[in-house]
């Protein structure tokens, strides 16, 4: 009989702590998440997800409908705020959208990756029981939306050379305190003015940081501006990614921030040509064009 000792059990012990460490880092994360396909409609599969959320614990903070089709349903929890509050810039990840979309004959219900999400964001937690709850209440089906990425590259992620890293927000306005700031962005996003409107507000406990969902709608020159605009440049396969939105508006301190949609769309879609049918280069003018609508609406 083989016998071990002490220190060889250790050995063993660190090595497969070592293996599963090293497998938990290679496993790949894609922004979305396929709870179902079903026949139905959106308005009879948004009641029974909203439902399923609610008694999964979990708060609606906001509902956009972006345009016929498709409804989109934001919510929170105590873990997703808790983790947002010990995140630096965390409030963009204190939400999670829940879309109900029609697709040919059948309804999709999908949600963002909250393990993704939480490696794009740079948080300290990686939302897996969120994750877990998600599934629960609405089911998983397969992750997809992108080729996918493991963590430690989420955390690093940039579309390509000279483009922005989370990092590296747009910086819309400036008030002289976090109180005064949030006042003001609630009722300039509340008026609907410049094409862009609130869909929900969170703050996060224990912080001065505050997030905003908004609309965006925008025609003729400023369609670039548009969600309805930019999803159907962007959004043309066969599992609709619809819960890329709403956009957000950070309130941090006294400043506020919105991540620069070069990022903030390409974390949702990665996998995107720089050139050809349905690329980035069909939306060149959205990322400044959003940035102003958002500034515009912001500043004092």
């Amino acid at each position: 009989m083989v016998r071990m000792t002490i220190k060889s059990m250790l050995l063993s012990a660190l090595f497969l702590l070592g293996s599963a460490n090293a497998l938990a880092a290679d496993v790949i994360l894609k922004p979305f998440v396929l709870a179902s396909k079903s026949a139905g409609t959106v308005v009879e599969k948004t009641a029974q997800v909203k439902a399923a959320l609610t008694t999964a614990g979990f708060t609606v903070v906001g509902e956009y409908a972006p345009y016929s089709g498709a409804d989109i349903i934001i919510v929170t929890n105590d873990e997703l705020k808790k983790n947002a509050a010990a995140s630096d810039f965390g409030g963009y990840g204190a939400v999670q959208r829940v879309s109900v979309t029609e697709a040919g004959k059948e309804v999709q219900v999908s949600y963002t990756n909250p393990v993704y999400m939480s490696n794009v964001y740079r948080m300290q937690g990686d939302l897996s029981g969120v994750a877990a709850s998600l599934a629960t209440a609405l089911g998983k089906v397969e992750e997809f939306g992108a080729q996918g990425m493991t963590a430690k590259q989420a955390r690093k992620y940039h579309y390509m050379f000279g483009m922005e890293y989370f990092t590296d927000p747009s910086v819309l306005e400036e008030y002289g305190s976090y109180e005064e700031a949030v006042k003001a962005v609630d009722a300039k996003l509340s008026s609907n003015k410049n094409g862009v409107s609130k869909v929900y507000r969170v703050d996060i406990p224990g912080k001065q940081e505050s997030v905003f969902g908004v609309a965006l709608k925008g025609s003729g020159d400023n369609r670039f501006m548009d969600d309805k605009f930019i999803m159907s440049e962007i959004d043309f396969r066969d599992l609709k990614s619809t819960a890329h939105l709403p956009y957000d508006v950070l309130v941090s301190g006294n400043k506020v921030y919105a991540l620069y949609a070069r990022f903030r769309i390409a974390i949702d879609f990665p996998d995107l040509a720089m050139m050809g049918n349905n690329s980035f280069m069909n939306i060149m003018k959205s990322p400044e064009a959003i940035k102003n609508a958002l500034q515009k609406s912001v500043q004092k």
